[in-house]
């Protein structure tokens, strides 16, 4: 039997936590707003929140050849890190991304205002799906 290892590759999927009711009710409540119709007065927007690392190369790579690939220096210089605010309208595909420097909670509540000014002014209300780390708070 030849069995190829690929320790590189995973799969994600989410564990759900031990209070698994808990879970599964704010799940059920998650989906029934993404399916609930299409409604400009009270616009589903989903927002989320990432930050990347920028890198810069130490050596310049190595060009692709026919049957080898590019080949990059493993070191890097590290140029700081950009944070990354993202906002979709998933029943319309719009969406809106965000650049920053830093991503406190007031960096944050200025992009949530300035998206819901500038692009839902229309709007009665505005169903926002939050699926962050640590930046929002109710408050």
């Amino acid at each position: 039997m030849n069995v190829l290892l690929q320790p590189h590759r995973k799969r994600y999927w989410r564990i759900p936590p031990p209070a698994i009711a808990t879970f599964v009710a704010c799940m059920e409540d998650v989906l029934q707003v993404y399916h609930s119709p299409y409604d400009a007065r009270r616009p589903v927007v989903c927002m989320d929140e990432t930050n990347k690392q920028c890198i810069g190369e130490v050596r310049q790579p190595l060009p692709a050849k026919p049957g080898q690939p590019q080949r990059v220096e493993h070191e890097y210089v590290r140029n700081g890190v950009a944070q990354i605010f993202l906002e979709v309208e998933p029943l319309t595909g719009q969406r809106n991304v965000a650049v920053t420097e830093c991503r406190t909670s007031r960096d944050w509540g200025r992009w949530v205002r300035d998206t819901l000014e500038t692009r839902y002014p229309q709007a009665d209300c505005v169903l926002l799906v939050l699926d962050n780390l640590n930046t929002p708070a109710i408050a």
